[in-house]
C-alpha cells in the first residue's frame, strides 16, 4: 500500500500445559516459553510498530510472592527492548544461583520474574491518541485476591463507548477515562469480581476464607464472565485476557471482524492474530491451526483444560478483507491465494482500458506488498494469451499478429517503481515539500518507449490517493509514457472504517472527494443536504444514509474523477484508475466478506450509527473521529 494507515493490532498469547520442569528436562533451555513468545511477536511486527507489552503470570505461587510481571515499551524495537529485560532476569539467576539455577524450575519461579505457565503479548498500532506507556497493552487491574486479579490486551474498537461508559457509571463505578480499553476492562473486572461473590456465597456456611479461595480459583467460570460482559460490546474484537488464578481467554466478536488462530497439543495452548506466526514458532502443518469462530472464547482454565465456548450468538461472519488485501502476512497459502485471485480477476478491466494492446503496454506494480496480485495480473494475462493461441491454432480463428509473434510474445514486466531512502519533508514552504515528497520514489529509466508505451502499475489499494498525487504520477511521467493506468486491487474506499483501521474521516477519502466533485458539477448539492437531514434525524437508526451520496453515479464515473484529480497540471501523460469490482472482491475471498469501508455495509448497528455520524462532521466543518 503506497499510502501507509494503521490498522490492527497484534496478540500471541502462550500457555504451558505441562509443569514448567518439564520444558527444561526437553528442551534443556529455561527460556523455551518466553523465545517463543518473542517468534509469535516478531513474526506480527506488521501489526504494531508503536508500542509492545509482555505479561506473565506463575500459577499456584506462596502469598508473599510475586505472581504476576508485565514490561511495557514504546521503544523504536520494542520487542527487542522487552525480551532483553526478561533474559537479563534469566542471566541473573545464573550469576546468583550457577548453572544449576537454570535447570531448577521451582528455583526459578520462586525467584525470577517471567518464568511462569501463562504469557500474553501484544503490539500496537495506535490510531488514535498519544502514544505513551500508558497506552500500551497489556493493561493490568490489580486485587489482593489472587482470581480477581485481570490482564487484557486487545486488537479491538468499540463503537458505543459512550453507552459502556454510562453502564459502568449506573453500575456505581468511577472510571478513570472515557476509552474503549479502559471501559472494556473494567466491564469484564466487574463480572469477575461478580463471579468470585457467587462461589464465595456458595461455600461461605461451610468452609473458611482460606478454604473458598481454592474453590474460587478451580470453579471460576470465566466463559460465564465473558456471556454478561460482552452482550453490551459494539465493535470489532479480539480480546485476551489472563487471570490472577492462571486461567486464560480469547473472546472474538459475533461477526468476526477481528482475527483470532489457536494451536493445541499437549504441551502448550497458543493464540495469536495471524497464522504464519503460530506455523513459524512451532512448525506445524497449517491443517492443524484453527479459527476461533465469530462470537466464541477459547477459555483455558488453571489446571490446563481449555474449550471453545459460544459467547455471544455469531452473525454472519464479516471478517476483515483488508486483513486479506493488505495487513496480514502473504506467507499464509490462503492469503497468498487470494491476493494473486485479486490481480487477475481485473484482467478484463485492464485489457479494456488499454484496447487490447499488449505490445505497446508495460506492467509494474508499487513494492511491496502488492508484488502477489501483480503476479496474478500477470498469470491472468497469460492465460489471456494462451486462450487467443488455442483460438488461433486449434479453431483457426482469424487474426492480425504474424503467427510467430502470436506463439512468442509474452507480457512486457518491468520493475518501475522503487522505494528510495526516507527523505525528510521538514521544509515548511509547499511547494519545496511537494517537490521532496515528489522523490520518494524512484523509477527504472529506458524502459519505456517514450510517447508510445502504456504503463499499468497495480497497488493494493488508493485511501486518499495523496501518494499517487504527489509522488508516484509525476515519477511514473518522467518516462514519458504515453499512457499512465494506476489499478487497484482494492474496491473504492468510500466509507469510514470503526473497527481497528485508521480510516475515520470520509473527507480523506480520494472516492469520497471525487463524489462530491460530480455534485458539484452536476448541481446536486441538495443531495448533501437530504443525507445531512437524515443523518441528523436518525441518530439511532441502522440504516446508512451516506451510501445515498454514491448511488447517482457508476463506479466508472467516480473512478475518472479520481484520475482527474490526481493528475496534476505538470503531468504530460493520459491517466486512468481502475478499482476491482466488489462483486470480484468476494469472489477472490470468499471466507472473509467484511467490505463496510468499500459498500457501507456495516456488520453492526454502531458502525451505521459512526458512519452517519461521520458525514455530519463532514458537513459540520468537525474535523474529528465519529466514535
Amino acid at each position: 500500500m503506497s499510502e501507509q494507515i494503521k490498522h490492527e493490532c497484534g496478540i500471541a498469547m502462550l500457555r504451558l500445559r505441562k509443569d514448567p520442569q518439564y520444558y527444561l528436562d526437553k528442551y534443556k533451555s529455561p527460556l523455551y516459553a518466553p523465545n517463543k513468545l518473542y517468534v509469535l511477536m516478531q513474526k506480527q511486527i506488521n501489526r504494531g510498530q508503536d508500542g509492545a507489552g509482555v505479561a506473565n503470570i506463575k500459577i499456584n505461587t506462596k502469598p508473599g510472592t510475586r505472581y504476576i510481571s508485565r514490561y511495557r515499551s514504546i521503544e523504536p524495537q520494542a520487542v527487542n527492548y522487552i525480551f532483553d529485560k526478561i533474559h537479563k532476569k534469566y542471566k541473573k539467576a545464573k550469576k546468583h544461583g550457577g548453572d544449576a539455577a537454570l535447570t531448577n524450575a521451582e528455583y526459578l519461579k520462586e525467584n525470577i520474574a517471567f518464568s511462569g505457565e501463562v504469557w500474553l503479548g501484544h503490539l500496537r498500532y495506535g490510531t488514535h491518541g498519544e502514544n505513551s506507556i500508558e497506552t500500551c497493552h497489556p493493561f493490568l487491574k490489580q486485587n489482593n485476591w489472587r482470581s480477581r486479579n485481570l490482564v487484557m490486551a486487545g486488537n479491538f474498537n468499540m463503537t458505543n463507548v459512550e453507552e459502556l461508559f454510562s453502564r459502568l457509571v449506573e453500575l456505581g463505578q468511577h472510571p478513570k477515562e472515557k476509552t474503549d480499553t479502559v471501559t472494556v476492562m473494567e466491564k469484564i473486572g466487574h463480572f469477575l469480581d461478580e463471579e468470585n461473590q457467587r462461589i464465595f456465597d456458595k461455600y461461605k456456611q461451610d468452609f473458611s476464607n482460606e478454604q473458598i479461595t481454592a474453590f474460587i480459583e478451580d470453579e471460576l467460570d470465566v466463559a460465564r464472565i465473558l456471556r454478561r460482559s460482552c452482550r453490551d460490546f459494539d465493535g470489532g474484537y479480539a480480546m485476551a485476557g489472563l487471570i490472577g488464578n492462571g486461567s486464560s481467554f480469547v473472546v472474538r466478536d459475533p461477526s468476526g471482524i477481528r482475527p483470532a488462530y489457536y494451536y493445541a497439543d499437549d504441551e502448550i495452548v497458543v493464540v495469536a492474530s495471524e497464522k504464519p506466526a503460530i506455523k513459524s514458532a512451532f512448525n506445524i502443518d497449517y491443517k492443524e491451526i484453527k479459527e476461533i469462530q465469530p462470537g466464541h472464547a477459547l477459555v483455558i482454565n488453571k489446571d490446563g483444560s481449555y474449550g471453545e465456548f459460544e459467547i455471544m450468538p455469531a452473525r454472519e461472519k464479516k471478517s476483515c478483507s483488508f486483513e486479506r488485501i493488505y495487513f496480514s502476512r502473504g506467507t499464509d497459502p490462503d492469503i497468498y491465494r487470494e491476493r494473486k485471485a485479486l490481480g487477475r480477476a481485473l484482467i478484463p478491466q485492464v485489457l479494456q482500458a488499454i484496447d487490447f494492446d499488449l505490445k505497446n503496454t508495460v506492467f509494474s506494480y508499487i513494492p511491496n506488498t502488492a508484488e502477489t496480485a501483480f503476479l496474478g495480473m500477470i498469470e491472468g494475462l497469460e492465460d489471456y494469451l494462451s486462450a487467443k493461441r488455442r483460438e488461433v491454432l486449434l479453431e483457426g480463428k482469424p487474426h492480425l499478429e504474424d503467427l510467430e509473434d502470436l506463439l512468442s510474445f509474452r507480457p512486457r514486466v518491468e520493475k518501475l517503481v522503487s522505494k528510495d531512502v526516507k527523505l525528510r519533508t521538514f521544509i515548511t514552504n509547499d511547494s519545496d515539500r511537494d517537490a521532496m515528497v515528489a522523490n520518494v520514489y524512484d523509477t527504472t529509466y529506458e524502459v519505456v518507449r517514450s510517447g508510445i508505451d502504456t504503463l499499468v502499475v497495480i497497488d493494493d489499494s488508493i485511501v486518499r490517493g495523496t501518494t499517487l498525487e504527489k509522488s508516484i504520477l509525476t515519477t511514473l511521467d518522467r518516462l514519458n509514457p504515453k499512457r499512465i493506468i494506476i489499478v487497484s486491487s482494492a474496491p473504492q474506499i468510500r466509507f469510514p472504517d470503526c473497527y481497528g483501521i485508521d480510516m475515520s474521516k470520509m473527507r480523506e477519502f480520494i472516492a469520497f472527494r471525487a463524489t462530491l466533485a460530480l455534485i458539484k458539477e452536476r448541481k446536486m448539492n441538495f443531495l448533501m443536504d437530504e443525507i445531512l437531514e437524515k443523518c441528523q434525524s436518525n441518530q439511532n437508526t441502522s440504516n446508512n444514509f451516506v451510501k445515498l451520496l454514491y448511488e447517482p453515479f457508476t463506479d466508472q464515473e467516480i473512478s475518472d474523477k479520481i484520475a482527474e484529480i490526481i493528475t496534476t497540471d505538470q503531468i504530460q501523460a493520459e491517466v486512468k484508475v481502475i478499482y476491482q469490482t466488489a462483486d470480484n472482491l468476494h469472489k477472490c475471498i470468499p471466507d472473509h466478506l467484511g467490505d463496510w469501508y468499500f459498500t457501507g455495509n456495516f456488520p453492526t448497528s454502531g458502525g451505521m450509527r459512526v458512519v452517519n455520524r461521520a458525514f455530519v462532521n463532514f458537513m459540520e466543518g468537525k474535523a474529528v473521529r465519529a466514535y
